[in-house]
């Protein structure tokens, strides 16, 4: 069976969205056209400017990639209940870190969520 090039790459994005929880997460209206400005405390170093949109997705790219790793731990064959648990531990407290971010998200629903209101 012969496949283009152009087949493959939409077989392998239908794949990926249904098998990884990725998808269109919208940033916040307030933040859209926005820039993230960042001046360094020496002033003979140069700020860094950057779009608060390619930002954003750098922060949905680190939920997602999270969310993976929790599908992998959770399925992994020789993880003991206990590892499994303590490395879930692990990932909700870096979900609680970032919930800093929650700010840039349009809906609530896409917050990180830390330690103490997460439900699973």
């Amino acid at each position: 069976m012969e496949i283009t090039r152009g087949e493959l790459k939409r077989i392998l994005r239908e794949l990926i969205q249904e098998d990884l929880p990725v998808g269109h997460t919208p940033l916040g209206d307030r933040w859209i056209g926005g820039k993230l400005y960042m001046q360094p405390r020496d002033s003979t170093a140069t700020p860094k400017e950057i779009p608060i949109d390619v930002f954003f997705h750098k922060i949905v790219m680190i939920r997602d990639r999270l969310r993976v790793m929790e599908q992998a731990i959770n399925a992994h064959k020789i993880l003991t209940d206990e590892d499994k648990l303590n490395l879930q531990q692990y990932i909700t407290k870096i979900y609680g870190t970032l919930t800093t971010f929650n700010v840039l998200f349009k809906d609530k629903a896409d917050h990180f969520v830390g330690d103490s209101s997460k439900e699973r």
